[in-house]
């Protein structure tokens, strides 16, 4: 079980398992999303524990959501995290209102070399890579071998703690 952080604009927390076959494996995924608004903060700083995996999206027709991921969620990233070998990712979603398009491509490059994540940009309305950064994500933990060795006791405890109070209202999440 890999054990994933999504940090989108969900409202609340709503939790998600994904199963996907990457590099020939099943991998079962338990993604908790957690919201990107401010007052949720104090209640989602304890789902950092154990992320063998964090995803930080951004709307990329909303340049507000892009500036508080290098000004509060990477800090609460490197404040919150309790394991020095998570892969982070760096997701700009909504590509496909390229029109009204906010943040550049470059920029979110640019950042994520700065946060040492991987990057990509998605839509989870056309469902453009979408699966991709799920993907990409997973071969890049099952790279690292402290990941693999802390993943699934890590996981199954930090689960059994936490308990999602709120859930995101249906389609809300950034890749439901």
């Amino acid at each position: 079980m890999i054990w994933v952080l999504l940090k989108s604009n969900a409202l609340g927390v709503d939790f998600k398992i994904k199963l996907l076959t990457v590099g020939g494996k099943r991998l079962k995924l338990t993604i908790w999303d957690t919201a990107g608004q401010e007052r949720f903060r104090t209640l989602t700083s304890s789902y950092y524990r154990g992320a063998q995996g964090i995803i930080l999206v951004y709307d990329v027709t909303r340049r507000e959501t892009f500036t508080n991921l290098s000004d509060v969620w990477a800090k609460e990233v490197e404040l919150y995290s309790t394991n020095q070998d998570c892969v982070k990712m760096l997701v700009g979603n909504k590509v496909d209102r390229d029109s009204e398009r906010a943040v550049t491509r470059e920029e979110g490059v640019a950042l994520a070399k700065e946060l040492g994540s991987m990057f990509l940009e998605c839509s989870a309305k056309t469902r453009e890579n979408v699966e991709q950064c799920f993907e990409e994500l997973a071969l890049k933990i099952m790279e690292i071998p402290s990941l693999l060795e802390e993943g699934s006791s890590v996981g199954k405890r930090n689960m059994l703690k936490q308990k999602p109070e709120y859930q995101a209202s249906p389609g809300g999440g950034c890749c439901s």
